[in-house]
């Protein structure tokens, strides 16, 4: 089996559909959204419509804080966030914020544990962005799951943290399209990124792909139409720093 795995698709239709239509074409079987399907973006409609199928043909999928945002947003507009929030809540059914908000916090495929942020109080939505909290992530899944694999998102990045001699986690920068091979032996917790708001410089999504039978891990950057995206959003009227940074990819 080889499981695409997505994230933070941020409402971004055009860079949903060149993740999976290059995972398809690299030989995906199966595929997990971890969270973060709506927000930020100006098509959660389409995107959830596209999310849902996939649910029904077998996917596993997640919610994440800015879905939860979706259904109960925030009474104010102070912020950027706030807004999005309230905007995506607006363009959504009814019978959409019903299916986000019954969506798991966390999933078990296999030998691994898929979490939107930290397998550590999922709910708190913390970010796992170096070594000692990948760390507090393991633990917490092999304590509460009995695994020692973590699929995380939130981040917006790629990483992965794996054991070290003295069973530490160590930080490693994948190269895209390079696959990592996986010791079933060592602790690890991988980041597989954003697709639809990459914010490490590079505006190409961001997927993994996990090829099961052989226990190696690709992450994937994705030409898609970003400055089409971005024009998007300012047509929907959401703040002008959202398509920026789809512009940078920052």
């Amino acid at each position: 089996m080889k499981l695409a795995l997505l994230s933070d698709l941020h409402a971004n239709l055009r860079a949903l559909r060149a993740c999976l239509a290059h995972a398809r074409q690299a030989g995906a079987t199966r595929f997990a959204v971890l969270g973060d399907s709506v927000g930020y973006g100006p098509e959660p409609v389409a995107v959830l419509r596209e999310v849902m199928a996939l649910r029904d043909e077998g996917a596993v999928v997640l919610q994440g804080n800015h879905d939860e945002a979706a259904c109960r947003p925030p009474a104010g507009d102070r912020t950027a966030e706030e807004v999005s929030s309230r905007w995506t809540h607006a363009q959504l059914a009814p019978a959409h914020r019903d299916w986000l908000a019954a969506l798991p916090l966390t999933a078990r495929v296999g030998d691994a544990l898929l979490v939107h942020a930290s397998a550590h109080e999922p709910a708190r939505w913390e970010y796992v962005d170096r070594p000692a909290l990948a760390q507090r992530c393991l633990d917490a899944a092999q304590a509460t799951h009995g695994v020692r694999q973590v699929f995380c998102g939130h981040v917006h990045e790629q990483q992965l943290y794996y054991g070290g001699a003295d069973g530490r986690l160590q930080a490693f920068t994948p190269v895209p399209g390079v696959p990592v091979p996986l010791a079933a032996h060592r602790g690890w917790v991988a980041l597989v990124g954003s697709a639809g708001q990459p914010r490490d410089g590079d505006a190409r999504a961001m997927y993994a792909l996990l090829d099961v039978a052989q226990g190696r891990l690709a992450f994937h950057r994705v030409p898609y139409d970003h400055a089409g995206a971005a024009a998007a959003i300012r047509a929907a009227g959401l703040p002008e720093a959202f398509a920026r940074r789809l512009e940078r990819g920052r």
